[in-house]
């Protein structure tokens, strides 16, 4: 697992899962299950304070 940027300046996150290499985009984590759960607390922490912004705007 780990993650991956985009020339755009999005993260990709990127798991293996049932042995395929997948990189999933942070709005889709929750349609993969497991994934999110997976994530280490930073990510995590990194992903509410995008959220929180978002929400703002």
């Amino acid at each position: 697992m780990g993650t991956k940027n985009k020339e755009d300046g999005s993260v990709l996150y990127v798991f293996v899962v049932n042995g395929l290499h997948k990189e999933i985009r942070e709005g889709a984590l929750k349609q993969h299950p497991g994934c999110y759960e997976a994530l280490p607390a930073t990510a995590k922490a990194r992903i509410s304070a995008n959220r929180l912004w978002l929400s703002k705007a």
